[in-house]
């Protein structure tokens, strides 16, 4: 696949409105129509985004280093698992007794974690993980996840088939 403008969902971030100095970014028009033309096409010459915008070249590359300096997007590779070698995703909720932070951080550290979150409801995480077979799956669920001090129980929701996934929210 190629490159995606993804808004920031990064463990990096307290708190999703605030950017990396703390305060929360101003996003004008014209950079919610940079990041929509990035998110399209994340290989999109600045020259071309200039021209759909009403901005020079350099203007485009000045305002997307600022966005991507202030941490509101990131401009990465997204690829589809199974094609390399990938074949089993599941969502995991997990109910902790104490310290859903340190839960949380424990998670965020395993390879095959691609997704952590705190809520508030049946569960107190969810963590997508994607791995190479069940055998593996089993693995990170029992072995490592359940074993963590303070994980209290798990549920696993394994993917059967993804229908959709779109990082195109930031803009709308």
């Amino acid at each position: 696949m190629h490159s995606e403008a993804v808004a920031s969902r990064s463990a990096e971030h307290r708190d999703s409105r605030e950017s990396r100095n703390g305060s929360t970014p101003h996003l004008d028009a014209v950079s919610l129509a940079i990041i929509q033309q990035l998110q399209e096409d994340g290989r999109r010459p600045y020259a071309a985004i200039g021209k759909a915008v009403g901005l020079s070249e350099a203007a485009v590359r000045q305002r997307v280093q600022k966005l991507l300096d202030q941490g509101v997007m990131q401009i990465v590779a997204v690829t589809d698992p199974l094609t390399v070698g990938f074949r089993r995703q599941a969502m995991v909720g997990i109910n902790v007794e104490g310290d859903v932070e340190s839960i949380a951080d424990a998670l965020t550290d395993m390879a095959e974690v691609e997704y952590v979150v705190m809520t508030a409801g049946s569960y107190d995480i969810l963590a997508e993980i994607v791995c190479e077979d069940d055998d593996h799956l089993l693995d990170v669920i029992n072995k490592r996840i359940r074993a963590l001090p303070g994980v209290r129980s798990t549920e696993s929701f394994v993917y059967l088939k993804l229908k959709k996934q779109t990082y195109m929210w930031g803009t709308r």
